[in-house]
């Protein structure tokens, strides 16, 4: 019998340095806030936070955020669960249908809803477009993690008198932790973010205040002061998750090697069960589709610049490559070393890696332009920066689905390769990375979705002349041509396809055997 040899850590291990240099990078935009907020004079710092529009943003702001999550994680948990678990006819037909929101951007699905209507220009017309927008961020990687249950643990909790809902519940539910609470953290985080669609609502948060604190001077106190607000909230959404999850280990050796859950019979609920699905369906997608339609044929102001709409779609489509890219690259150590090196440092490298993101675009931008022009003047409004900040803004969508392919991967498999002769950088090329391959193509493609509408720092890094899809059709759709608006909007869901094509494909329902 022969001993596997032991396996020795390094101190100061390339995927440690890597993360830090990510992190450092990330973290520019906060070191941007503190120092602009150090720098006021205390007194004005006081009455600028302690301030009646403060409160009325922060409740604005929190309400928007613990409803939008709610009804996202009640959507994408039980839609996940009716597609995997049940005997739902036409199952991958469905799935497609539930995970085809995220082609539309949340700033077109708000176009699409105020443009027939102003009503949805409210608190709850807010949180209805925000849920519609953002639940397949949760539905997706729970159906990913359903596929992979074996019916083992739910059998052995039925044999011990517990019901069959009890026993998913007690059983199952638990192993779907990591996938819930990442989607609901990627949810959170974006509604802590999000500026185009609470815009077009007419619903102030922080974000829209910010932007407009920052339109109206460059270097704005007051934003500066909204912009610190906003982080401590990503800061405590962040700890509020990391203490949710906890430290439970559901990584296992083989894939699909035990028998899978036998579907549920839907019986008398069907009907209830389609209608629902199909009243989601009419919600997420049909209105919308709906208005991009009505306004392409009877706008005014359509008009079809073949090359204007060439040209964007162009630049979109490479913009948000070369960012999925770089951003996939950036979140490898992250997520590696939370893995597989559980720790203090990395736990802080990945919550730290989290607070960018609810940060708008507009603050990363100035941050990076402000770094920029005072320390590598070349890198102003250049394609690198514009790409950082890319990076800086999505990390966590390439992290959460990376995360979690990496969590069910058995680590033993890379202490076997190691223990054969292999180096580090071998055993990672042979057998990590095929390991965690359809987490890297989910982030890859969530990340290609989000750069392809992002706006604002998008407007105010891109070198000149350089015009996207979403800056085309924000500039159009806030000056209420809605008509010339309309052809940017659909070419941004056509080009957003083979993404949700691929997200959805990569968690795909099984098949129910005959």
């Amino acid at each position: 019998m022969i001993a596997a040899a032991p396996v020795h850590r390094r101190r100061f291990s390339p995927a440690l340095v890597a993360g830090a240099v990510v992190v450092a990078l990330t973290l520019i935009p906060l070191g941007y806030v503190l120092v602009a907020t150090a720098a006021m004079d205390p007194g004005e710092l006081a009455r600028l936070v302690w301030r009646p529009r403060i409160a009325e943003l922060l409740t604005n702001t929190l309400s928007l955020l613990v409803a939008t999550v709610a009804a996202t994680t009640v959507i994408g948990v039980v839609g996940a669960v009716v597609v995997v678990r049940t005997d739902l006819g036409a199952r991958g037909w469905w799935h497609a249908v539930l995970a085809a929101p995220l082609a539309v951007p949340a700033f077109v699905n708000s176009y699409g809803w105020v443009s027939l209507t102003s009503a949805v220009q409210s608190y709850w017309g807010a949180v209805l477009v925000l849920t519609l927008s953002y639940y397949p961020l949760v539905y997706l990687p729970v159906v990913g993690a359903l596929t992979t249950l074996e019916a083992a643990p739910e059998e052995v909790a039925r044999s011990l008198g517990r019901s069959r809902t009890r026993a998913f519940l007690t059983a199952g539910l638990p192993r779907l932790m990591p996938a819930v609470l990442g989607g609901a953290l990627l949810v959170g985080l974006h509604v802590l973010a999000e500026f185009g669609a609470l815009q077009l609502l007419a619903f102030p948060t922080f974000t829209t205040a910010i932007y407009g604190q920052y339109r109206s001077a460059f270097a704005s106190n007051s934003g500066t002061v909204l912009s610190g607000v906003l982080v401590a909230l990503c800061i405590l959404l962040l700890l509020l998750e990391l203490l949710l999850r906890g430290r439970r280990r559901l990584d296992r050796v083989g894939r699909s090697t035990g028998r899978k859950p036998e579907p549920v019979t839907l019986g008398r609920w069907r009907p209830v069960v389609l209608l629902g699905l199909l009243g989601l369906a009419i919600l997420a997608l049909a209105v919308p589709l709906y208005s991009l339609v009505h306004w392409l044929l009877v706008g005014s102001s359509t008009a079809f610049p073949v090359g204007d709409l060439v040209s964007a779609l162009l630049t979109t489509l490479g913009l948000a490559a070369g960012g999925a890219a770089l951003t996939v690259v950036m979140a490898m150590p992250l997520a590696w070393l939370v893995v597989r090196r559980r720790g203090p440092a990395s736990t802080f490298l990945e919550r730290a890696a989290y607070v960018a993101n609810a940060l708008p675009g507009i603050v990363v931008a100035l941050a990076l332009i402000t770094v920029s022009i005072n320390v590598v003047p070349a890198l102003y409004q250049t394609l690198p920066l514009l790409l950082l900040a890319y990076g800086i803004l999505f990390l966590p969508r390439a992290l959460v689905s990376i995360r979690s392919s990496l969590e069910h991967a058995p680590p033993v498999l890379e202490d076997v390769s190691r223990s054969l002769g292999h180096s580090t950088w071998a055993t990672l090329r042979r057998v990590t990375l095929p390991l965690v391959a359809p987490g890297v193509g989910a982030g890859a493609a969530l990340v290609f979705l989000a750069i392809s509408t992002e706006l604002t720092a998008t407007l105010l890094l891109s070198p000149i002349g350089t015009n996207t899809l979403a800056t085309e059709f924000w500039s159009n759709s806030s000056s209420v041509r809605y008509g010339a608006a309309a052809p940017y909007a659909l070419l941004l869901v056509l080009a957003a396809v083979p993404a949700t094509v691929m997200l959805s494909l990569q968690a795909r329902p099984p098949k129910v055997d005959a």
